[in-house]
């Protein structure tokens, strides 16, 4: 029987344009929010957070607390929360995903808004229902509640290094295979897929694939459809929209890796080897990989190719119950002949 998630919310303010940053201020002002907690991340460059200051300053609204985040742990996410001001009125995560997410269950527990301040593009994090921390050691991902706010400041997103430009590109590649795989899922144990969520993964995709490139408008169009497949999981209230095999082989890479890359990395260069073992959308994939510079930027470093193979034998065993096109059959033998000589791979494995 299919679950009907009736409670859908979303981000009621979203800026995603150049110079929102210097806006946030009068953003939080006209929400109501007087005072706020700033979850920064502890490597946050001083002209950003000197920014965040004076915007926030000059609308009138009172940093009660800055926290500089050092990891995503529920530790350090129960330490901020049992030290934020009794009159805080708003939580804001600024930078990377590590701040964000543990801003976002900040506020979850506070039952507080949450406005979302990505400094990077780099994943469909920032926007998504889910925050993931790590507990005793060990990564999970905790509910929490969608950001109430978005504010994507386009410059300067723009401004970080380009391999996390690259990672958000691959992690929203990875919404092309994650539906495919829900609905295999469906056609082979009955899972419910939600057409609507899957709709909107599939959109965003190709909003951005209709024009790939590193600049204000390219960055407009990446953060929009990296929001909406956010939205697209709080819709179906699952990750199925935005995850599916190729994740698990990242999940399986972080485990096992001597040096895990960039979620997105991992995720975009699996996202293309399973389009293969699905037998579609990779002509898509690897246009949009060509066109971007991603290939470039994964041949600049090459993973291992043993550890892959290990990450793909290991994958199916990361998620209890989620069938995806690695659970359909073994793949192993496809999948090590595609990392040996697929033409488009060539150069992004070491042995």
């Amino acid at each position: 029987m299919m679950t009907v998630h009736t409670t859908i919310n979303i981000p009621g303010l979203v800026k995603i344009k150049g110079g929102a940053l210097e806006k946030l201020g009068i953003y939080c002002r006209r929400c109501g929010f007087g005072a706020v907690a700033v979850v920064a991340a502890s490597d946050i460059p001083v002209g950003i957070a000197a920014s965040v200051r004076e915007s926030l300053a000059t609308a009138g609204v009172q940093v009660a607390q800055w926290f500089d985040c050092t990891e995503a742990s529920l530790e350090q996410a129960q330490s901020v929360f049992v030290s934020l001001p009794g009159d805080v009125s708003a939580v804001i995560g600024l930078g990377g995903g590590r701040a964000l997410d543990v801003a976002k269950y900040v506020a979850f527990l506070g039952r507080l808004p949450d406005i979302a301040v990505p400094t990077s593009l780099s994943n469909d994090g920032f926007c998504s229902p889910g925050a993931s921390l790590t507990v005793a050691g060990c990564k999970r991902s905790l509910p929490a509640a969608i950001p109430f706010g978005v504010i994507v400041d386009t410059g300067i997103c723009l401004a970080a290094p380009e391999r996390l430009w690259l990672s958000g590109v691959g992690d929203l590649a990875a919404k092309l295979t994650a539906v495919r795989d829900w609905k295999l899922a469906f056609h082979a144990v009955g899972e419910p897929v939600n057409d609507f969520a899957a709709l909107l993964s599939d959109a965003t995709v190709f909003q951005f694939i209709s024009r790939p490139v590193r600049d204000q408008e390219g960055a407009r169009l990446l953060g929009t459809s990296l929001m909406l497949n956010g939205i697209a999981m709080e819709v179906c209230g699952s990750s199925r929209p935005a995850s599916g095999s190729e994740h698990l082989i990242s999940h399986a890479l972080d485990r096992i890796s001597a040096r895990p890359r960039l979620h997105g990395l991992q995720v975009g260069v699996a996202t293309y080897v399973v389009s293969m073992l699905q037998g579609g959308q990779t002509d898509t994939i690897r246009g949009l990989f060509e066109a971007s510079g991603f290939w470039d930027m994964i041949r600049s470093d090459p993973f291992s190719r043993a550890e892959w193979i290990e990450a793909a034998r290991l994958a199916p065993t990361i998620k209890k119950g989620f069938y995806t096109v690695l659970s359909s059959r073994d793949c192993m033998a496809e999948i090590q002949s595609l990392l040996e000589n697929d033409s488009a791979l060539a150069g992004c494995f070491i042995p």
